[in-house]
């Protein structure tokens, strides 16, 4: 299965997730390719649309090779095997970790714009992507969520690698993954349009999904715990193994 585009994944994937629309799911997209999908998939579903900024941590050298990640509270993962296997040493972590807190902390200003973030505590939440790779993104996502007390996690991507979908699995409550190829290959392989997507668009979708819904404000504890103070030595702390 190829998809034209993002929208065409999320809107593939919202007809599967369909039966999930009576628990009354909060979406939550990871910027930025999984805004446009998972606008779709909120949409159809008809539920509140929010984002949770996860940044991947890449390797000595090669930043596209992922060997962990942290979300905006700084809750993180590493997978230790692949850190050393490309020289990942403690020094070049907290560098990697104090540039990505920052980027963390532009993008949730830039893409949240003066909104709170929808509370989730005993809640069903999906998080979407547009694909799953290595899957430590998304699994800080899956962290992240389940200390901000959300009740039933589902991962939700158009594609993934086995691998990762495996991974995923051992955490959240359930995924849904459209297409599993034997060789993912790349994540854009599986999309006749993978142009990246932009801060302007990932904006824009989030404003139109936000336009006439009235989200409750969150509670103090999730307030806390949603918020962007990320630092080098705080995403250290809270960094620990895919396992």
């Amino acid at each position: 299965m190829v998809f034209l585009d993002r929208h065409d994944a999320g809107c593939r994937l919202a007809e599967e997730l369909k039966p999930l629309a009576q628990q009354r799911p909060v979406i939550v997209a990871l910027p930025r390719g999984g805004v446009p999908v998972a606008f779709e998939v909120a949409r159809v579903l008809r539920a509140p649309l929010d984002i949770l900024a996860v940044r991947k941590l890449g390797a000595p050298g090669n930043p596209e090779l992922g060997v962990g990640a942290v979300a905006e509270d700084g809750t993180g993962v590493l997978d230790p095997r692949s850190a050393g296997m490309h020289g990942m040493t403690q020094a070049a972590l907290d560098k990697t970790l104090a540039r990505e807190s920052r980027e963390l902390r532009r993008r949730v200003e830039r893409y949240r714009d003066g909104r709170p973030s929808i509370p989730v505590r005993g809640r069903t939440v999906i998080i979407v992507d547009d694909g799953l790779a290595t899957g430590l993104t998304d699994l800080a996502a899956v962290r992240a969520l389940r200390k901000r007390g959300a009740r039933l996690i589902i991962v939700a991507v158009p594609v993934g690698s086995s691998e990762s979908v495996a991974l995923l699995t051992e955490e959240a409550d359930r995924v849904v993954c459209l297409e599993v190829p034997p060789r993912l290959y790349g994540v854009g392989m599986w999309y006749r349009d993978f142009t990246p997507v932009s801060d302007e668009q990932v904006v824009a979708l989030l404003g139109e999904a936000s336009a006439g819904q009235a989200a409750p404000a969150p509670s103090t504890e999730e307030s806390s715990a949603s918020s962007t103070g990320t630092s080098a030595g705080s995403a250290t702390d809270a960094l620990f193994g895919v396992g």
